[in-house]
């Protein structure tokens, strides 16, 4: 099965605003902006200007992410329902999550992201198993363990961020400061890329190549927490205690989700333009996606990450300033950054303007997604720096 531009354009097209607000998109604006003010008026107390304005521009993406994408929506009603549930059963109480059923066993935040591990590794080999013996039903399974591993790990991080407010004022932070956290977040926004792709194009057959790089990451949280014991909530360094931090941290990762989702299509794609080239009746060959649709998405892919590393590094520069003194000091971890974004940049240019794809275009994505990886664990293991605060 071939996917034309035909069919991939049309699966993007989207009415204008205009054209498709309804009901239904209003109510749907009317409770994250309720939802927001009600966040504001409980937790103003440990907001500033700079936090404010950080809300009203998050309030405002959400709506417009649950406007262009619909199944955000219930996404993001199973997270706060859950997300509120647990802030109820807690109250003021840290230690209750030692002695609550629902805490202990589902809500507190590491009930959750152990619930989120075990849903990711499932719907790994679900996919996978969908992917070979093409069953509608093991597709929604696979799809349906998936969202709930987001759900519970988005859960998860939120609930987090209460807790160390709970610990105390001085410790409260939103967890997106170590490689325990971080590492939560690549694996939450790499599924939620993956499932936005499976929605537009419809179809589940790349999905076992996605969730091998988020299975990785839980590979490696479940040794950092059990060997490390990684998953105490500390206070904030003080390089860290900046604003800054909550939109460098998760724009960067928008761009590693997507570098590492794009690095495992093109895995597909070279496994895919292997068994056509031997077996073109093989059972790879019927299974595996299309060479075209993979080629498509890994390029979107790319585009999305460079935009949201481009943001992330712009956004840093300017953090360095406020905290150093300078935009730019070739920090190993700066250093490292300019390399992926120059790598990327290379690939998009070289796709754009030459029109270049297929083979060496996937190996470019698979080596890149190498290059990153270094550049956010290699240089933090090897390389000291500004940004050693960062190391295992």
């Amino acid at each position: 099965m071939s996917v034309t531009r035909e069919v991939m354009l049309e699966s993007w097209e989207q009415p204008s605003l205009g054209q498709s607000w309804n009901a239904w998109d209003g109510l749907w604006a009317l409770l994250v902006v309720a939802g927001s003010f009600y966040a504001w008026w409980l937790y103003r107390p440990y907001m500033d200007g700079y936090e404010v304005a950080i809300q009203i521009g998050s309030t405002l993406a959400l709506i417009a992410w649950g406007l262009y994408w619909k199944p955000a929506r219930l996404f993001t009603l199973a997270v706060t329902v859950l997300t509120v549930l647990a802030l109820w059963r807690y109250g003021a109480d840290y230690e209750l999550r030692k002695s609550n059923f629902w805490l202990k066993y589902f809500l507190e935040s590491q009930a959750a992201f152990m619930w989120m591990s075990a849903l990711y590794v499932l719907a790994t080999p679900t996919y996978f198993a969908a992917m070979l013996t093409r069953s509608g039903f093991v597709g929604k399974t696979a799809t349906a363990l998936t969202w709930c591993a987001t759900v519970m790990g988005t859960t998860g991080l939120l609930v987090r961020w209460r807790e160390s407010y709970l610990l105390g004022a001085d410790i409260g932070h939103i967890p997106v400061s170590n490689l325990y956290e971080v590492f939560i977040l690549f694996a939450l926004i790499t599924a939620l890329l993956y499932l936005f792709y499976e929605d537009r194009h419809r179809t589940r057959t790349m999905g076992g190549f996605v969730l091998l790089a988020i299975s990785g990451a839980v590979g490696f949280l479940l040794w950092y927490t059990f060997d490390r014991e990684a998953h105490h909530i500390q206070p904030l360094i003080p390089a860290l205690q900046s604003y800054w931090m909550k939109i460098h941290v998760p724009a960067n990762f928008i761009g590693y989700g997507s570098f590492a989702l794009a690095a495992m299509l093109g895995i597909a794609y070279l496994l895919r333009l292997q068994a056509e080239t031997h077996r073109p009746d093989g059972l790879l060959t019927r299974a595996l996606p299309p060479l075209d649709l993979l080629d498509d998405v890994m390029y979107k892919a790319i585009a999305l990450g460079f935009a949201a590393f481009t943001i992330a590094t712009i956004l840093g520069a300017l953090w360095a300033a406020e905290a150093w003194g300078g935009y730019w000091s070739w920090d190993p971890k700066e250093t490292w950054a300019l390399i992926v974004w120059l790598n990327y940049a290379a690939w998009l240019h070289l796709r754009m303007t030459k029109g270049w794809r297929g083979a060496p275009m996937a190996w470019w994505a698979v080596i890149g997604l190498f290059v990153t990886l270094f550049a956010f664990l290699g240089v933090n293991m090897f390389l000291s720096g500004l940004h050693s605060y960062g190391s295992l």
